[in-house]
């Protein structure tokens, strides 16, 4: 019983760092972060928009903006050959957990090639709000 108040003590001073830790983010002075895949399609291209390359087309989908407790999400995805290739972030709420949760949602959507991806721990809003404009550029460029 004796140790029982030292170590909640210490526990809890310990973790203070890691709530208050907020990562470096890889976004852009304007707040998207792309995925570190090729595209060759100009940042600002608009929906269902494509561009010739030398390797194929390219084709730019945007999804719905969705409005989230925390802020607005929205995502524009590019696809070659009927594949995912990018995904990038057009808006996402100004919060730090987002802030780290966009590069795993980016990459589970690279890997899943769909929006059946897993929610990132600690930006449940976020991820759920990204799933649902990931699914609408989807479903907009099969239609």
């Amino acid at each position: 019983m004796k140790r029982a108040l030292p170590v909640l003590v210490l526990s809890i001073a310990g973790l203070i760092p890691v709530w208050r830790y907020e990562p470096s983010s890889g976004a852009s002075s304007s707040g998207a972060v792309a995925a570190p895949a090729r595209t060759t399609s100009p940042a600002g291209s608009a929906a269902g928009s494509s561009s010739g390359s030398a390797s194929g087309s390219s084709v730019v989908v945007k999804g719905t903006v969705v409005s989230t407790d925390k802020g607005d999400v929205q995502v524009e995805v590019t696809y070659e050959g009927g594949r995912i290739t990018a995904v990038r972030m057009l808006k996402q709420p100004d919060h730090p957990q987002t802030t780290a949760a966009v590069p795993k949602l980016i990459a589970g959507t690279l890997q899943a090639q769909s929006a059946d991806i897993d929610t990132v721990s600690g930006a449940t809003v976020t991820s759920e709000g990204y799933r649902k404009s990931l699914q609408a550029a989807i479903d907009a460029r099969t239609s």
